[in-house]
């Protein structure tokens, strides 16, 4: 069984979703994968947030585009700490046996040059695994492979993909991830966003390449029972 369990945006069952404090949380709980989400600012810094605005999770209101960070980082998530760059998140994993899964929020806003300043602090960055770069956002991946073609690219959807195999191999990407699995022999596939321990068995006894959870500590309770049996 060699699925790989991802925290979806850190642990949002204990911690808020893309928290800093989430994030050490699932570190020095042995985490084997990381989601995130980046965005940039108006002043082209790439922060670590989910959705485009701010209203859901802070305490402020507004794009994240239409502010600078100096700005950005007077409004605080719920466990009273600022929006994470991905600098200081890159300094947390340095060195860290954890897979990171980046994805470009580009698919609403799709942020002038994200990719290669993304790219380029990435490279720069001590990590023990390469990244998985992810986007709902074919357009956003087709740049990043313009800028480095040997990185792992994943394209994000939540509908059924016709011929996967073919489609991946048309768009040179190295796996897909999908709402539902689609379990064809020899697709890379990674399962978002599984919280169900039922859909967790399933997805396990398949052999799925990894799924994203909000509780990654479930997830690797119910596996290691499943190999116990």
């Amino acid at each position: 069984m060699s699925t790989l369990i991802f925290g979806h945006r850190g642990i949002p069952a204990k911690f808020p979703e893309n928290s800093m404090q989430g994030f050490r949380y699932a570190i020095e709980h042995n985490v084997e994968g990381i989601e995130f989400d980046v965005h940039l600012t108006r002043d082209r810094l790439p922060v670590i947030m989910h959705d485009e605005t701010i209203d859901r999770t802070t305490t402020g209101k507004g794009r994240i585009c239409d502010y600078d960070y100096d700005q950005l980082k007077t409004f605080k998530l719920r466990s009273g700490e600022s929006i994470p760059t991905l600098y200081e998140f890159l300094e947390l994993v340095k060195n860290v046996d954890v897979i990171l899964n980046l994805e470009f929020k580009t698919d609403k806003i799709h942020y002038e040059g994200i990719e290669k300043i993304v790219l380029k602090q990435v490279s720069q960055a001590h990590l023990r695994h390469p990244v998985i770069y992810s986007s709902f956002n074919l357009e956003s991946l087709k740049i990043c492979q313009e800028l480095d073609d040997s990185q792992n690219y994943c394209f994000l959807t939540d509908h059924t993909v016709h011929d996967p195999l073919q489609f991946m191999k048309a768009e040179h990407l190295n796996g897909l991830h999908l709402h539902h699995a689609q379990a064809n022999e020899g697709l890379i596939e990674r399962i978002w966003t599984v919280n169900n321990e039922k859909q967790m068995i399933k997805l396990f006894s398949q052999d799925v390449d990894g799924i994203f959870t909000d509780d990654f500590e479930k997830a690797m309770r119910t596996r290691d029972q499943l190999l116990v049996v």
